[in-house]
């Protein structure tokens, strides 16, 4: 069962609406689905929310160190609570799928994700849950005829309107699929995420 729930962003209102901070997002509407608030915890790097799920604890964790850091938060919650990381899932933007959709998957690589990366640092192992909200990459805008950005300055920059409204329903469809997840049946939960079309 999960137990814990991390979403990856970079900390501070300049960057609240970067496509980099989709992770946040997510954890902050699924802390308002829940009727949590997250408080900040010094000790876990972090904001903490606690809920209750099944009968069980549930942490929500939005690091407050910067996303090339995210592994202290994670490192230092999991260890404190005893949380194993099949028991974990980080909610992170992924530039290699377009926006509008969310894929489910245990362990792999890090794709070059930099929060990733940290987290598998410091968890000594990759084998924890993820969930990939895209948010598309700079080159399919490119492909448009927009003008050519770098990876670094596209993440940290805000969604077009469009783009918002896809990574939001994206989203909604992460929130529908979690009690699948939090049940204990992924195979479940992955079939349901992975038929959607926004």
């Amino acid at each position: 069962m999960t137990k814990l729930i991390i979403g990856l962003g970079n900390p501070g209102e300049e960057h609240m609406e970067d496509r980099h901070n989709a992770g946040f997002w997510f954890v902050d509407a699924l802390a308002k689905q829940l009727q949590v608030r997250f408080e900040t915890e010094k000790r876990f790097h972090g904001k903490v929310a606690k809920a209750r799920w099944e009968g069980e604890d549930l942490y929500l964790l939005k690091p407050s160190t910067y996303m090339n850091l995210s592994g202290q938060a994670v490192g230092a919650l999991c260890r404190f609570h005893k949380i194993a990381p099949k028991d974990i899932l980080v909610i992170q933007d992924e530039l290699d799928i377009k926006p509008g959709t969310a894929r489910l998957k245990l362990g792999g690589g890090t794709g070059g994700h930099n929060g990733l990366k940290d987290i598998q640092a410091h968890l000594g192992t990759p084998d924890y849950w993820r969930l990939r909200l895209g948010i598309g990459h700079p080159r399919d805008l490119a492909a448009e005829g927009a003008r050519p950005m770098e990876v670094a300055d596209y993440v940290l920059r805000r969604p077009l309107q469009a783009e918002q409204k896809q990574i939001a329903a994206s989203i909604e469809d992460g929130l529908q699929i979690l009690s699948l997840l939090m049940k204990g049946d992924p195979q479940a939960a992955m079939l349901e995420l992975h038929s959607k079309v926004n």
